[in-house]
């Protein structure tokens, strides 16, 4: 099972859109995935007592995201030349060992920006190689990330839907 995690908790945003390009080209392939999107995150983990153990409302959704998968993609939004607070507040409080050590990820940053996020994906790759996660050297940055979809909210760009594609076929041999 592959994870797909839409690491904003932002409404309606561009990383949503671009998680569920990852998930339709997965299913394309026939890959089990999901996507976890972060608007879905328990509302506990915000409060002080998400550190109680044990947390009924998060176990749940650690269980269904994080636990069941084999690999993640972390599709993942700049925010302040890094990644939002959240998928950090998540990954701090999930149980490490479990979750994520030894399960392999994949990058792939946005921003309307021209970067694609390059800086915070080299911040999260810091955390998941602490974690002992391998992280994929194709690490992908798209930039100016709302003019990549048509009115179907696809990847409208040939060249996009090409690397994107390479992307994921050389994550899944590795």
């Amino acid at each position: 099972m592959i994870t797909i995690v839409s690491a904003t908790n932002r409404k309606e945003s561009n990383t949503l859109k671009v998680a569920n390009e990852y998930l339709r080209m997965l299913q394309i392939k026939k890959i089990d995935a999901q996507i976890l999107n972060m608007e879905d995150i328990p509302a506990s983990i915000a409060l002080a007592e998400i550190y109680d153990v044990p947390n009924p409302e998060f176990e749940e959704f650690q269980e269904k995201y994080l636990l069941s998968a084999d690999k993640f993609i972390f599709i993942l939004p700049e925010y302040n030349g890094s990644m939002p607070g959240i998928l950090k507040l998540m990954i701090d409080v999930a149980d490490i060992k479990r979750a994520f050590y030894g399960k392999k990820a994949l990058l792939v940053g946005v921003a309307t920006g021209r970067a694609g996020n390059l800086r915070g994906m080299d911040h999260l790759t810091g955390v998941l190689n602490h974690m002992k996660m391998p992280v994929h050297w194709n690490k992908l940055p798209i930039s100016k990330v709302s003019n990549e979809f048509n009115a179907e909210n696809k990847f409208q760009n040939a060249i996009t839907l090409k690397v994107v594609e390479q992307q994921i076929d050389e994550f899944i041999t590795f």
